[in-house]
């Protein structure tokens, strides 16, 4: 006989283990169902600004984060064509609910955090999801062991190839043309940067440098791939080879190229990078009686807003606060509180990916006139677009 559940959560990834997280504040369980047989913490670290910190400070473990983490106090993009500053925005401004709060989280770190603040077994890894139908009241999971599970929600949360935003009929992620590469390098000693954000931007590639602590540096590099580049995807030594190269042959510090030099990256070199396309969430189903989905599974995104991993913590608040009430108030109207759920972050999700794309589009573009109109006076706008986007407040459960 299945397993019932009240709720059940497929993905352990921040948006996944925020709504646990916030349901078990509100004093509902739930079940987080994870395909893999531990935490994945892939790409190393997220850029983490104030909505995220408001997000978490919602859940809360925000002090837990900041203890171990540094605070920026600007942000500073370079062109890569002539090294110099293009634009340079202060961090240390007040916002519409407050000052503004940007540092770069370890994503293993965040992750293990809210899992140990969650009753045990409350994860139950090596469980994947592979096909769902409906019965009555009920959503019926099928799992890869032949196993068979039953639950009142389901809640989507199971990244960019997720199964039940499949089930919900959203479309496919559109690839951008872009990829991405990122690493973390160690400085047991110390290293020299102060806190802040590098950026280097334009001849077709963005990249990052963003101390963590006082001992961790995180660096990303996103372009646009062609044949040129060769088998740089094949091996770590192969791409970290290739981004060097690019970076030398353009006007980038040579403390940015040790970091680097020096990282730890992933065995997945490089992944496309993809996003939904703002039509179809829009006009496509977040939520459908019992069933939502949440973070990537809803709003896969670029990254040069570095608003993914903000915003699938939103959605966890956000949904703990729906689903918290309806469970209040006795289980009823639960569909409707998905209902709520998905119309509030429908057009965050719509802003959040058109911005992505076309700041990414315009930084990284090698058309002469964007580069020219870049160059003179977008990039500013384009840095206080950035802290604009995390000027927003999801509330508290």
């Amino acid at each position: 006989m299945a397993a019932v559940e009240d709720i059940v959560i497929a993905g352990a990834g921040l948006a996944g283990l925020a709504t646990a997280l916030g349901l078990y504040r509100k004093g509902v369980r739930s079940l987080v169902l994870e395909s893999s047989p531990t935490l994945r913490a892939s790409g190393f670290a997220f850029t983490t600004w104030t909505n995220a910190f408001r997000a978490l400070d919602a859940l809360g473990v925000g002090d837990k984060i900041r203890q171990h983490h540094l605070l920026y106090e600007r942000m500073v993009t370079f062109s890569a064509a002539t090294g110099e500053a293009a634009a340079k925005v202060s961090l240390k401004m007040q916002g519409k609910s407050g000052p503004h709060e940007i540092r770069c989280v370890k994503r293993d770190f965040l992750l293990q955090t809210l899992e140990n603040e969650l009753p045990k077994g409350t994860i139950r890894y090596s469980s994947k999801i592979v096909a769902i139908e409906e019965d009555g009241n009920v959503t019926v999971l099928h799992l890869a062991d032949g196993s068979t599970m039953k639950t009142k929600v389901l809640i989507g949360c199971d990244g960019v190839n997720s199964v039940v935003a499949k089930w919900l009929g959203l479309p496919k992620p559109i690839l951008s043309g872009r990829s991405a590469t990122r690493g973390l390098a160690e400085y047991p000693a110390g290293h020299d940067f102060g806190p802040e954000i590098l950026q280097f931007i334009g001849q077709g590639f963005r990249s990052g440098v963003l101390p963590c602590s006082d001992t961790s540096v995180y660096w990303n590099y996103t372009w646009y791939p062609s044949p040129a580049d060769g088998d740089a995807e094949e091996s770590v030594a192969k791409m970290r080879s290739f981004v060097l190269a690019k970076l030398r042959g353009a006007k980038i510090p040579a403390g940015a190229l040790d970091v680097i030099e020096r990282s730890e990256m992933s065995e997945v070199v490089s992944s496309p990078l993809r996003f939904r396309s703002p039509l179809a969430l829009v006009r496509g189903s977040i939520s459908r009686g019992g069933v939502c989905v949440a973070g990537d599974a809803l709003h896969p995104m670029t990254p040069e807003l570095g608003q993914g991993g903000c915003a699938a913590l939103e959605d966890g608040v956000v949904l703990a606060q729906c689903l918290g009430d309806a469970f209040a108030a006795g289980h009823e109207g639960v569909a409707a509180a998905l209902g709520r759920y998905a119309e509030a972050r429908r057009w965050r999700s719509v802003q959040l990916i058109t911005a992505a794309y076309v700041v990414g589009f315009i930084q990284q573009s090698n058309n002469v006139v964007v580069k020219f109109l870049r160059d003179t006076f977008l990039s500013p706008l384009l840095a206080k677009t950035l802290v604009a986007m995390a000027d927003y407040d999801c509330g508290t459960l």
